[in-house]
């Protein structure tokens, strides 16, 4: 089976050669077993995005500087503008959603669209996931995590492919173990491209993807991987990146993943509205109103819920994107 880390992240306050070297060494115990290695990261609590970048030369590893509240997100937007692919993410759990949140996003869009791929709204965000731009520091250490999906190839079960991914939780927590940086595992389900790599893909060997919207299928795959986890942190969870996923972006060009849906899914499987085209003539009080609701479904069950929207800073709706970034699929953009 196809053993695939999407991602080693770095927790720490003072990112130096000390922790890019860190990253390397563990990066070369896991390729030593089979694992192909997709990304390394660090996030830092450092709050500026400058420092952060000018204190790490190696242009490979991504880099973050978590959360930040919404005033200190307005004084340093220029700078998360200017430095590029500095990623973050705007807690507004506790905020009264307002039209200046949404236009923060809409500033984003107009000076530096790219950027909207590093940038999230989160809510009870979990502190330690590897994922960005979700992830949040708490405490110094690494935290790995996966690209689960590819484990499905030649699977013939959902039950099958659960086991794969179990197998390998325990072979990662087994070499890690005794590390005293180590924190843990991020179990979610972070799908990428198509075939074996794509969710969908998986979920429409048994059903087509509008048949299992209505089982029980995301539910069991999410308990599995919030139980079983040796060593579980940060969101453990489904995600369903809208053009990350080529096959989920498919879907959502035939109109099967609207952004209800999207909420749907991620309210009792997912972790929010992820990679989700916008266009630039979208109406802004329906981005304030989705990020209202998120706030109150995330406060209800008192569950992580982000909301990444992205744009090409042309396209408008019924537009086909021109992303130019090998991880979003290009679409024609819905109204949402």
């Amino acid at each position: 089976m196809k053993k695939i880390v999407r991602t080693i992240c770095y927790f720490s306050k003072e990112p130096s050669q000390k922790i890019i070297d860190r990253l390397k060494f563990i990066e070369s115990e896991l390729t030593k077993r089979g694992y192909e290695i997709q990304t390394r990261r660090i996030c830092s609590s450092n709050k500026s995005f400058t420092e952060l970048k000018n204190s790490i030369n190696d242009n490979s590893v991504m880099l973050s500087i978590g959360s930040l509240n919404f005033k200190e997100s307005v004084e340093k937007i220029n700078d998360f503008i200017k430095t590029k692919n500095v990623s973050f993410n705007l807690d507004l759990t506790n905020d009264e959603i307002k039209k200046e949140h949404a236009e923060f996003l809409f500033k984003i869009i107009k000076e530096s669209p790219e950027s909207t791929f590093s940038f999230a709204y989160t809510f009870n965000n979990s502190h330690s996931s590897p994922f960005f731009p979700s992830a949040t520091y708490e405490k110094e250490g690494f935290v790995i995590g996966l690209q689960s999906t590819n484990l499905s190839e030649g699977c013939k079960t959902i039950e099958e492919w659960l086991g794969k991914m179990k197998t390998c939780w325990l072979e990662l927590d087994h070499i890690f173990k005794n590390q005293k940086d180590y924190l843990g595992i991020d179990s979610s389900v972070a799908p990428l491209f198509k075939n074996e790599s794509s969710l969908i893909n998986f979920i429409k060997k048994f059903k087509s993807f509008n048949e299992s919207v209505l089982t029980d299928t995301y539910l069991k795959i999410t308990k599995f991987i919030k139980k079983e986890n040796p060593r579980p942190i940060g969101l453990c969870g489904l995600m369903f990146p809208c053009l990350e996923d080529f096959e989920l972006a498919e879907e959502y060009e035939k109109g099967n993943f609207s952004i209800e849906r999207n909420i749907y899914l991620s309210l009792h499987s997912g972790l929010g509205i992820d990679t989700y085209p916008l266009g630039i003539d979208e109406e802004i009080r329906k981005v304030i109103d989705i990020l209202k609701t998120i706030q109150c479904l995330s406060k209800k069950y008192k569950k992580p819920l982000s909301v990444r929207f992205v744009s090409d800073g042309k396209s408008k709706i019924l537009d086909k994107t021109s992303f130019k970034n090998q991880y979003m699929m290009d679409v024609l953009i819905k109204r949402l």
